[in-house]
């Protein structure tokens, strides 16, 4: 026999699938920039090749636009994230730091520019999303940890989503990097772009 549902109740579920289809139909129509170093640049790979173009090709009715840029800190994000935020992004995927930590700066400061940057893409409108990073293990324990420690403090001080490290998976394998041993190579993009988009895909906007 089947149950009785009253008017209400019809109600109250088709405004719950309404929402639930809106959602997914503003997640699927996003503009997504991905901001960061040379590791979202594709530094060492065809454009077409990086990440993000990737992702763009594994998800059609995503619009994403690569800011990557080699060399890039954080203080240079920060100096270039207003022009950036000009395509006006639904989400901005954050991933810069390494290069701070290559060149020795302290976690301190790499973090105030970051969450410089975040409060800028949060008055644009746009989503922020941390990309964690790592730096090389011969720079220090000390050292090393306090960048570890950077992103998850900062997401959690924010409430912002964190993709723990953008090369899980990658970095260390010579098979998926570039001679230098620092930047993925072609197969090391595809991994990334997989997590990513897996990752975004899993947000909500």
């Amino acid at each position: 026999m089947l149950a009785r549902v009253n008017s209400p109740q019809v109600g109250r579920l088709a405004r719950a699938v309404a929402l639930m289809l809106c959602g997914m139909a503003m997640l699927a129509a996003q503009t997504i920039t991905a901001f960061g170093d040379s590791l979202t640049a594709g530094y060492g790979v065809d454009e077409a090749a990086a990440w993000p173009a990737l992702m763009a090709a594994a998800h059609p009715d995503w619009k994403v636009l690569n800011a990557g840029l080699s060399g890039e800190t954080t203080s240079g994000g920060l100096r270039r994230i207003d022009w950036v935020l000009r395509a006006k992004p639904d989400v901005v995927l954050i991933g810069l730091g390494a290069n701070d930590g290559m060149r020795g700066q302290e976690a301190a400061q790499a973090e105030a520019n970051l969450a410089a940057i975040i409060v800028k893409v949060r008055a644009a409108g746009a989503k922020p999303v941390l990309l964690g990073m790592r730096i090389p293990t011969s720079l220090g324990a000390d050292f090393i940890r306090s960048y570890a420690d950077l992103y998850p403090r900062l997401a959690a001080a924010e409430q912002i989503p964190l993709l723990p490290f953008l090369l899980d998976g990658v970095a260390g394998d010579p098979a998926l990097n570039l001679p230098d041993g620092i930047h993925p190579n072609e197969a090391g993009h595809r991994i990334i772009a997989a997590k990513v988009g897996a990752f975004i895909a899993t947000i909500a906007p």
